[in-house]
């Protein structure tokens, strides 16, 4: 179907017709088939079966017999035969499950993450998927919100890699034709991450420069990537809701930006207009959200029951209607839906797919590369003559796959304990709750052990949307088992199963090692095996900073400069300091261990003054100076020491993940332009200063003054 053939449809739509075209609501007003897919907001308002047939979209149901079912039902009953899309959450996979997205980001591997979400792609395009509501793009510096699971983490220039990433191997490069392929759906536009306290819904409240400056890029990485369409944030933008924020939608995003493909509400967020305060009722949230460019409006009547009456009465034009709907009806068009509604979806092909061994070997591939080393006093690799004792409530708990795996299979998902087979087994505490028979079990059975492998962590119940925690620790029976099981004077190595950075001031002193799992996938056991004993090496790298304190939050490595920064190993009272903690994360972004050790030595460049319009090499010979091969995670950083405006203590700006076989030394190369140079002025303007510049490379955000060189930009 062409433009003019889209236009000639639009025109034989009644009103009624178009308006349901913006409309979407969840499967379970579709289906007969059991649907236990998570809601995330109210079900219980009165949709009318009226209502439900005029529908463009359905939300949250995946299964190719299910939704060829629903399809062929709402063919049969279309008018104008236009068919339905289906959207889902399909986040960091469909049933072969890979790490959660901030694990994913631990891997600093775009093209691992482009490969997996290609396979995440192929099997929910066999379940009948048209749309993912991924990447979620957003910066996060607060652990205490429940969706940094969904993230990447805290650096805008990490985060725009993965958000390319993650639309390509979504999307791949013909959408139309290649029916293993399908829609993206960044979120949440815009700014999310940035929620005050760290609660879900909740107020963002952002200058403009620091709105560009940090969270601005990775949206635009995914739009430039092509990503076919973006879901508007629950919060405020400038006080202003996002799904109301005319300046936002129209303004920036399609004018500015460009953006073409369709914008989509979050659940319910055009009716929360309402509790907001911006609108009085249905039909003035549905007028502003229209206004402001929100194309569908997902789970709520505003729109099914307001937008037709708001036209009648020239309270709205109708042309604002008709391009949500050639949005909308040209993105069926992109996906080929009008040729084949179903998309070539069958229940052969669904069952060829889904849990391929390829997949499954990927998401084993991908656990590996995910897992940060935190700690390691000479205790990991494992031996296999050492008599282990595995304890824990994580010990022998399927609940491996993150709370956004809403098609994957808990029950086939392997524990630690099927792939260890430890000499000793004991839980040791509930997952919240102690226990002192549990307790005194796993003190009699480790005595008997040589070594101590300790499964610890927070289940999918504490994490994920609307789940934000004020006090990120361990349970208090967690930490007290680790204290116990110390007093035996065994090595402990802790594997740890969370989906957010936790406060791990209390547990580190007792433990020999620290091996961070994240929610690891429908692999992850197999894949955590193999990093204990050594047959796969730690590589990971923490894209988000650990903090000492709950009251440390937010602590981010790319803080702005202070007027009275504190000197190193100052305990003065009058600089920007605590008083009862270091300033410093305990565990910093760009930070993980490895079984083999790097030196960095002979950072160089090519010459010490950068013109404007040319390039300059800078080099750093890497070592590994053990006995076994490792990968390292070589990170790039620029510190601009004198601006217009305040700049970050140090800045990512890029970075390459290499191989190196036991004491090999590599040369690793970096290019520096004045594009990276650039910052948002005080009057947004953007472009860069001539002057001095600094430039470190090393292998976390902690970086070494030997490592360092100075630099000068030249305009002239």
């Amino acid at each position: 179907m062409n433009s003019e053939q889209i236009q000639q449809l639009i025109a034989e739509m009644t009103l009624e017709e178009k308006v349901g075209q913006l409309t979407q609501f969840a499967g379970v007003f579709y289906s007969t088939h059991e649907n236990d897919t998570p809601l995330t907001g109210r079900i219980d308002f009165p949709v009318n079966e009226t209502i439900i047939e005029a529908s463009g979209s359905v939300l949250g149901i995946a299964g190719a017999k299910k939704l060829i079912d629903i399809q062929e039902m709402h063919l049969q009953k279309s008018r104008l035969k236009i068919p339905l899309l289906f959207m889902a959450d399909v986040i960091n996979g469909y049933e072969t499950i890979f790490p959660i997205p901030l694990g994913l980001g631990s891997t600093w591997d775009p093209e691992l993450v482009e490969e997996l979400q290609a396979v995440s792609a192929k099997e929910a395009a066999s379940a009948g998927l048209h749309v993912s509501f991924a990447p979620m793009v957003d910066l996060v510096r607060d652990p205490r919100w429940g969706r940094v699971m969904e993230s990447t983490g805290e650096d805008p220039y990490l985060n725009e890699q993965f958000a390319e990433a993650t639309v390509r191997g979504l999307q791949g490069s013909d959408l139309l034709h290649n029916m293993d392929h399908i829609a993206a759906c960044v979120k949440h536009f815009a700014a999310y991450g940035a929620a005050e306290a760290g609660r879900d819904y909740n107020t963002v409240d952002l200058s403009e420069r620091e709105l560009r400056e940090m969270h601005m890029p990775a949206y635009i990485a995914a739009l430039n990537a092509g990503v076919k369409l973006v879901m508007t944030a629950f919060n405020t933008v400038h006080s202003i809701p996002a799904s109301a924020n005319t300046q936002l939608l129209r303004g920036m995003l399609r004018k500015e930006y460009g953006f073409d493909g369709v914008v989509i509400s979050d659940y319910g967020a055009v009716q929360e207009l309402i509790p907001h305060g911006v609108a009085e009722n249905e039909e003035e949230a549905a007028e502003k959200a229209l206004r402001a460019g929100v194309d569908i409006d997902m789970m709520s009547l505003c729109y099914a029951q307001s937008l037709s009456e708001l036209i009648h009465e020239k309270k709205l034009d109708e042309s604002l209607l008709d391009e949500a709907v050639e949005r909308i009806l040209q993105l069926k068009n992109d996906l080929g839906l009008f040729e084949d509604p179903y998309r070539a979806t069958s229940e052969e092909r669904e069952q060829a797919t889904l849990g391929h061994a390829s997949h499954k070997q990927l998401a084993r591939k991908a656990a590996e590369k995910s897992a940060v080393l935190l700690k390691n006093e000479n205790v990991l690799p494992l031996q296999d003559r050492e008599r282990l004792a595995l304890i824990g409530p994580y010990a022998d708990n399927n609940d491996l796959l993150g709370e956004w795996s809403i098609f994957g299979k808990m029950e086939d998902t392997a524990t630690l304990k099927d792939k260890l087979e430890p000499t000793f087994y004991a839980k040791g505490a509930e997952m919240y709750e102690r226990n002192q028979k549990l307790l005194d079990e796993a003190l009699h059975i480790a005595n008997q052990a040589d070594i101590i492998v300790l499964a610890l962590g927070e289940g999918r119940d504490r994490s994920g949307e609307g789940r934000s925690r004020a006090s990120i620790t361990l349970a208090p029976c967690q930490i007290e088992l680790a204290k116990k099981l110390k007093e035996l004077g065994k090595p402990i190595v802790v594997t740890l199963f969370n989906a957010r950075p936790l406060d791990l001031s209390e547990l580190e002193p007792y433990v020999d090692a620290i091996l961070e799992c994240w929610h690891p996938g429908s692999e992850g056991a197999a894949a955590i095996i193999n990093l204990l004993f050594g047959k796969a090496n730690p590589s990971g790298k923490l894209t988000m900073s650990f903090p000492r304190a709950t009251g440390q939050i937010p602590v981010y490595y790319n803080s702005y400069q202070t007027g009275r920064p504190l000197p190193a190993g100052s305990d003065e009272r009058f600089f920007s300091r605590y008083i009862d903690i270091a300033n410093e994360p305990l565990y910093p972004f760009g930070f993980g261990l490895s079984y083999a050790a790097f030196e960095y030595s002979q950072l160089r460049a090519t010459n010490l003054n950068l013109q404007k319009t040319e390039t300059l090499t800078v080099e750093v010979d890497v070592t590994n100076t053990s006995d076994v091969a490792g990968e390292e995670i070589v990170q790039l950083y620029l510190q601009d020491p004198v601006a217009e405006v305040v700049r970050p203590v140090k800045e990512l700006k890029g970075f390459k993940k290499i191989l190196l076989a036991p004491h090999e030394t590599k040369t690793i190369t970096f290019e520096i332009n004045e594009e990276m140079l650039r910052y948002h002025h005080s009057d947004l303007t953007y472009s860069s200063d001539p002057g001095t510049f600094f430039v470190y490379i090393n292998g976390s955000s902690k970086c070494d003054e030997a490592n360092k060189l100075e630099l000068q930009l030249i305009h002239s």
